[in-house]
C-alpha cells in the first residue's frame, strides 16, 4: 500500500530538511541513512516510488527519534507560546466597526479560488503556463479546460488525479470536496459547539469525531496519528512531523477571522489555538496571519488596508513576516517578473510549505488590486499550493467585493453548493454564511 505523508522513510527525508531549517546538526544522522541505502531526497508527492525494506523502515523510525531528540537552537524571534508571541507583536490596529455582512462573499470567494486551483495542484509553474497557452487561456481568466489540450501536453503535465473529473470548466457541478473547505466547515462546528474558549484538545476531538483520516494530509495526517497514539499537545505537532511549518494550519483559519470582524488579535488567538495541534513556529504564524487577513477583510475597504492590518499579528523577526514583506514588495513590474522573484527566493521549498505560499498570497493580493479574477489567477499561476493559496486570496477579495462583485464566470458553476465528506453531506453556501454571521453577531452582543 502506497501511503502518502506517513511512511517513515518518506518522513525522514522531509525531516532532514525541516531539522536543518531549525538549525539542528543533522550530518551524522543523514550519513547513517545514506550509508544504509536510504534516499535523503524528499518525495515531492508525499511518498517515494517504492516502499523501503523492513530493515530500512525500522532504521528510518530510529533516526526520526534521534532527530526529534536533537536540541532545537533557541530562536527568540520565533516562539511557539502565545504569551511569548504576544510580547513581540506591535500594537493591534484600530479598524472600523463591522458594517454590512460580508460572509457570503467570503465563502463564495474562498470556494471559487480553491476550485480554480484544484486541477493543477502539484503541477509546477511552467506546466501551468504551457497548459494555458495550449488551450488559448493565457493569461488565466476562467476555470481550466481540457478542451483543445494536445495529448503530448496532457501527458507531460497530467491534471491532479483527484480533481480532474470535478474541477474543469466542462465538468464542474457545484464545489467538489476539498480540505480547504472541509476545515472551515469544521471550524464552524467547533465554534458552535465549544464557543470561542475552545481548547486545542477540543480541536483534536472534533477531528476524531468528524474528519475521515484519509481526508487529512501532511502535518494534519501526522498529528491525527499522534492523537491516536495518545501523545499530548503540543507533542502532536512535533513527533515525527516534518511538515510542522507547512501550509496546513493556514488553510484552516479563515472562519476564525470571519467571526472576529475587525479584531485581528482575537482572530489570531483562535487560529493559534487550532494550529498548535499540528504546527509550530511559522506554520502557526501562517494560520494567525490568514485569520487576521479574514478578520480585516470583514471591515476594511482595500486590499492594502487588509494586508497592513494582518501584519500586526506576525512576530516581526519571523521568517513568515519576511515572506509576507517579500511578496508585497515584489509587485513592481509585470506579473511574470514578480513570480520570477518569488521563485528565486523561495523556489527551493516544497510546494506545500508555508513560506513560499504566504509570499504568493501576499503578492497575489497586492498585485491583484482587489479584483477577484486577477488575484486568484496570480495565486494559481505561481504553481505552488494552487488551490490553497487561491482559496485564501479568494476569501479576502470575495469579502471585499461582495458576492455580486466576484463575477458570474466564477460563481455560477458553484451553484451555491459545496460537497463534503463531513457529517451532514453537501452544504449550501448561503447556510454556511448565515451560520458564520450568527457567530460574529453573537460575539458582538456579548
Amino acid at each position: 500500500m502506497r501511503l502518502t505523508w506517513a511512511q517513515p522513510e518518506d518522513l525522514l527525508a522531509h525531516e532532514f530538511v525541516q531539522s536543518a531549517a531549525e538549525g539542528k546538526d543533522i550530518a551524522i544522522v543523514r550519513a547513517r541513512w545514506v550509508a544504509a541505502g536510504g534516499d535523503p531526497t524528499p518525495a515531492v508527492s508525499g511518498a517515494g516510488p517504492a516502499p523501503a525494506t523492513p530493515a530500512l523502515r525500522a532504521l528510518a523510525r530510529e533516526l526520526l527519534d534521534e532527530l526529534d531528540a536533537l536540541p532545537v537552537p533557541h530562536a527568540a524571534e520565533e516562539p511557539d507560546d502565545w504569551e511569548a508571541i504576544l510580547a513581540l507583536l506591535p500594537q493591534a490596529p484600530d479598524l472600523p466597526s463591522p458594517g454590512d455582512d460580508r460572509t457570503l462573499g467570503a465563502w463564495i470567494g474562498r470556494a471559487a479560488g480553491c476550485l480554480l486551483g484544484k486541477p493543477v495542484e502539484k503541477i509546477p509553474r511552467a506546466g501551468i503556463e504551457e497548459i494555458l497557452h495550449a488551450t488559448g487561456r493565457w493569461p488565466l481568466d476562467r476555470y481550466f479546460t481540457a478542451a483543445g489540450l494536445p495529448g503530448e501536453v496532457a501527458a507531460r503535465w497530467p491534471w491532479n488525479r483527484r480533481s480532474a473529473g470535478t474541477s474543469l470548466e466542462e465538468n464542474i457541478d457545484g464545489m467538489p470536496e476539498d480540505d480547504d473547505l472541509n476545515y472551515p466547515m469544521l471550524a464552524l462546528t467547533l465554534l458552535e459547539t465549544r464557543g470561542r474558549d475552545f481548547t486545542t484538545e477540543d480541536v483534536a476531538q472534533l477531528w476524531l469525531d468528524n474528519l475521515p483520516a484519509g481526508r487529512v494530509f501532511t502535518a494534519e495526517r501526522t498529528a491525527y496519528r499522534n492523537v491516536l497514539d495518545a501523545r499530548p499537545i503540543p507533542e502532536t505537532a512535533k513527533h515525527h512531523n516534518p511538515f510542522r511549518e507547512w501550509i496546513g494550519a493556514l488553510i484552516r483559519a479563515d472562519v476564525f477571522g470571519w467571526v472576529s470582524p475587525g479584531d485581528v488579535r482575537a482572530a489570531a488567538r483562535l487560529a493559534w489555538t487550532d494550529a498548535r495541534l499540528s504546527h509550530t513556529r511559522n506554520g502557526v504564524y501562517g494560520a494567525m496571519w490568514a485569520a487576521a487577513l479574514a478578520s480585516a477583510a470583514m471591515v476594511c475597504d482595500t486590499v492594502e488596508e487588509v494586508l497592513d492590518a494582518a501584519e500586526a499579528v506576525l512576530p516581526p523577526g519571523s521568517r513568515l513576516a519576511q515572506a509576507v514583506h517579500f511578496g508585497r514588495k515584489a509587485t513592481e513590474g509585470g506579473v511574470r517578473d514578480g513570480l520570477d522573484r518569488l521563485h528565486a527566493e523561495y523556489g527551493d521549498l516544497h510546494w506545500v510549505h508555508v513560506l513560499n505560499n504566504a509570499s504568493i498570497i501576499a503578492y497575489a493580493l497586492a498585485k491583484g488590486g482587489g479584483e477577484f479574477g486577477p488575484s486568484v489567477s496570480i495565486a494559481v499561476t505561481a504553481g505552488w499550493d494552487t488551490d490553497s493559496a487561491a482559496a485564501t486570496v479568494g476569501g479576502v477579495v470575495g469579502a471585499l467585493r461582495g458576492a455580486d462583485g466576484i463575477g458570474a464566470q466564477w460563481t455560477e458553476p458553484l451553484d451555491g453548493r459545496i460537497t463534503t465528506s463531513l457529517p451532514g453531506g453537501e452544504q449550501r453556501i448561503v447556510d454556511l454564511a448565515a451560520r458564520t454571521a450568527a457567530l460574529a453577531s453573537k460575539r458582538g452582543d456579548s
